[in-house]
């Protein structure tokens, strides 16, 4: 015999009802979708300040030595690579390279392939840091995705990917 299971319900679907019965003549179908994607980006970001301040990094900070971890050793870039990498300004950057060098997470050093450059390298404290948080991550996405079966991850990935290109692929209005 097979068995029958109510199907999930969350917050969103009260909103949507109440839409519906507010104003049927509006079609709330992005509701669906579009609500349920910043919801879970509210939970998503608690997940990644609780990972960062385990580790005792602001998301910023994370963003910025995560930049660096990821080009791999020497663990380097110029300050205009990672300020596109961030996409922070330059005097925000340079506040922030300040800041990261003052904890001793990152040292600036001279460029060797261009005099008047500077490069942003991680320290092995900095590497620390941002691995260490990396991995705790990494385990809160999981929880965050545990109730979908890898297939299911999959195919939620490349429907994201699908929606998510376009704005990738346009520059930044502000």
């Amino acid at each position: 015999m097979a068995r029958v299971t109510k199907p999930v319900s969350d917050e969103v679907d009260g909103i949507v009802a109440q839409w519906r019965a507010e104003r049927p003549d509006l079609d709330i179908t992005p509701l669906h979708v579009l609500s349920r994607l910043s919801r879970l980006a509210r939970h998503l970001d608690r997940a990644r300040r609780a990972a960062f301040a385990a580790h005792a990094l602001e998301a910023w900070e994370f963003d910025v030595l995560s930049a660096l971890r990821r080009q791999g050793a020497p663990y380097q870039l110029s300050p205009g690579a990672l300020l596109r990498a961030t996409l922070v300004t330059s005097g925000t950057m340079t506040n922030r390279i300040d800041r990261l060098a003052a904890r001793g997470l990152v040292r600036r050093h001279p460029d060797p392939q261009d005099r008047r450059g500077v490069l942003v390298e991680l320290t092995d404290a900095g590497l620390r840091h941002v691995d260490a948080a990396m991995a705790d991550l990494l385990d809160r996405e999981r929880g965050l995705l545990a109730a979908l079966s890898a297939g299911q991850q999959q195919d939620l990935a490349a429907l994201l990917r699908v929606l998510l290109a376009p704005f990738d692929a346009r520059p930044e209005d502000d």
